[in-house]
């Protein structure tokens, strides 16, 4: 499962470097590369940018049983329960993200899973309301073009680790269109 999500991230242009070097690099919009570049919620900052609340569209959620890789990615055991969501985060009527998140469910407290199972609360308003202390691991950053996210427009592709006392508490690939909705 793994692979075919990593191939589905593969085929852009990977940039070289460290991520921070490699997002600085880029000639995009300052709000577009604040929002790829943040360590933090990107839902919270969308709604500061934008001046809108921020919504949720669930476009899939299922649970699934974790193959090899998809276990070694997570550090769980193969056959762990992961959440496996596909969103698009819109302010107003207008998409700004679309994101996918594997979660494993053994390191949620009860509460979250809940929530995260309700489908269209942004994950960084549920780590919120939480308390949890995290911190989140850049892996990868890259163009991607022809791809059919938003529309055979260019996408700057991120992935990242939510990290909560030394374990991956979820995986998560952005994804945001390279164009004039940035311009805020």
């Amino acid at each position: 499962m793994i692979n075919n999500i990593l191939q589905h991230l593969s085929g852009g242009i990977v940039l070289e470097g460290d991520f921070l070097e490699k997002l600085k690099s880029l000639e995009i919009p300052t709000c577009l590369r604040v929002c790829c570049g943040t360590d933090g919620s990107v839902t919270f900052l969308l709604e500061i940018m934008t001046r809108k609340p921020v919504s949720v569209k669930t476009e899939s959620q299922y649970v699934v049983k974790a193959d090899k890789e998809m276990a070694e990615l997570l550090g769980v055991e193969e056959g762990s329960e992961v959440n496996d969501r596909t969103v698009r985060l819109y302010a107003g009527d207008t998409v700004l993200v679309h994101a996918r998140s594997l979660s494993p469910l053994e390191r949620m407290p009860q509460t979250m899973r809940d929530q995260l199972m309700r489908a269209d609360i942004p994950i960084g308003r549920i780590l919120r309301s939480h308390n949890l202390e995290t911190r989140r691991d850049m892996v990868e950053l890259e163009i991607l073009e022809g791809e059919p996210t938003f529309d055979g427009i260019p996408i700057l592709s991120r992935t990242y680790k939510i990290v909560h006392h030394n374990h991956v508490l979820m995986w998560i690939n952005e994804r945001f269109p390279i164009d004039e909705r940035w311009k805020l």
